[in-house]
């Protein structure tokens, strides 16, 4: 028997990282750098004003702080405006928030400590030498590193890339995914159920998941339970693909296609990991390409998706950070956990205390799609009271 430790290495140790492509800003959303990028300009890129109102000589208007100071405004500086001249002695310039200081200006008024003049405007107040200045270059220098290798391209990530001049990044390619579920027993949600049969859903649970990792998942037609048409269909579809995904077949009972058909070739090792749910695991290469074979209840299936695909995906696509967020929790109530298994717990965090949601079984869907986050409770941990500190994991997509 694995720990959850050693098949988590396993997993990773089949998924290399992939190869790099470049890729406009629009469609870059979601990915991740592999190297990093410097800004083509500074920013800002020249001396401006951070607010509307007035730029002057911080000397002339200091007298305000007694008694208005009046003078002429000599040039209006509206953002965009490229021939800016210099601030005459004894005179003021109109500016506009982002736009170009003039040469000789040390503070900018704002707008509401004057009467608003165009022509000549009334300064009714101060504020200390260079305030209201943004200078060039204090966000970022040209040539400075602007995103480093290993950055997720958020909506402020993109921006920051737009602002220094570029037009394109280097990220990894998405993993392409193969996603297959099996079972004689599965229906296409939407068609008449007979009695036995249940609606098909781990795929749409592990298609989802490999996309919200970074991946692009593709899922196979059910495969009956019949190990030579199951050989030939997933060898009919690996061409092109990064990763296989099965869902069901890998346990010690009887008709389990995948466990069948995989371990007569020799090269996935199929096993148990210490942990509760998804002990059932399997992983190893068919054909050359990497697969994982997770168990068929689709609590286990997430879960064992959470513990091993999802941080080897994030980890091949170049993540610095590939595991979710891990933070303490108080339990709100007690909980029991079977001795030597590592339990994952569906949970429902909220404000630094965690409760459970739901009983252990690993075919609570319904539980499993209000939770925010996993329970982690150790091997050697039978029983924990309420107050009891644990580990959480956080997750996405729960229901509110």
């Amino acid at each position: 028997m694995r720990t959850v430790e050693e098949h988590q290495a396993a997993v990773a140790a089949l998924l290399p990282p992939l190869p790099e492509e470049d890729v406009a800003l629009s469609q870059a959303h979601g990915r991740v750098l592999v190297r990093d990028v410097t800004a083509r300009v500074a920013l800002p890129g020249f001396d401006n004003s951070a607010m509307d109102g007035y730029a002057a000589r911080w000397a002339e208007v200091a007298p305000a702080a007694e008694q208005p100071v009046r003078l002429p405004v000599a040039e209006d500086i509206p953002a965009g405006r490229t021939d800016v001249v210099p601030l005459a002695p004894g005179t003021v310039h109109r500016i506009m928030t982002g736009a170009p200081l003039p040469p000789g200006a040390d503070v900018v008024i704002p707008v509401e400590l004057t009467d608003a003049g165009t022509e000549v405007v009334e300064i009714r107040g101060v504020l200390p030498l260079g305030s209201h200045l943004r200078a060039a270059g204090e966000d970022i220098a040209a040539g400075a590193v602007a995103l480093w290798a290993g950055s997720p391209l958020g909506a402020a990530q993109l921006g920051l890339a737009a602002a220094v001049g570029l037009t394109s990044v280097p990220v990894s390619r998405r993993p392409r995914v193969l996603v297959l579920s099996t079972g004689s027993e599965l229906v296409a949600p939407g068609r008449p159920l007979l009695p036995g049969q249940i609606y098909e859903s781990n795929s749409a649970l592990l298609a989802a998941a490999v996309e919200e990792a970074g991946g692009e998942a593709r899922r196979l037609h059910f495969v009956p339970d019949d190990v030579d048409e199951f050989l030939t269909t997933v060898r009919a579809e690996l061409a092109g693909a990064d990763l296989l995904i099965t869902s069901g077949g890998v346990s010690a009972g009887a008709y389990e296609v995948v466990k069948d058909a995989f371990a007569g070739l020799g090269t996935v090792d199929f096993l148990k990991v210490a942990m509760q749910p998804g002990g059932p695991q399997g992983a190893g290469t068919i054909d050359g390409v990497p697969v994982v074979t997770l168990p068929g209840n689709p609590v286990s299936a997430f879960v064992s998706f959470e513990v091993f695909v999802r941080p080897a995906l994030r980890r091949a696509l170049g993540h610095a950070s590939p595991a979710r967020l891990h933070v303490p929790a108080q339990l709100a109530g007690p909980l029991r956990s079977p001795a030597g298994r590592r339990q994952f717990l569906r949970g429902r965090y909220d404000g630094g205390q965690v409760s459970q949601v739901g009983g252990p079984g690993s075919h609570l869907v319904a539980h499993l799609a209000r939770a925010n986050c996993l329970v982690v409770v150790p091997e050697q941990v039978t029983e924990l009271p309420a107050g009891a500190e644990v580990d959480v994991v956080l997750i996405e997509g729960a229901l509110q």
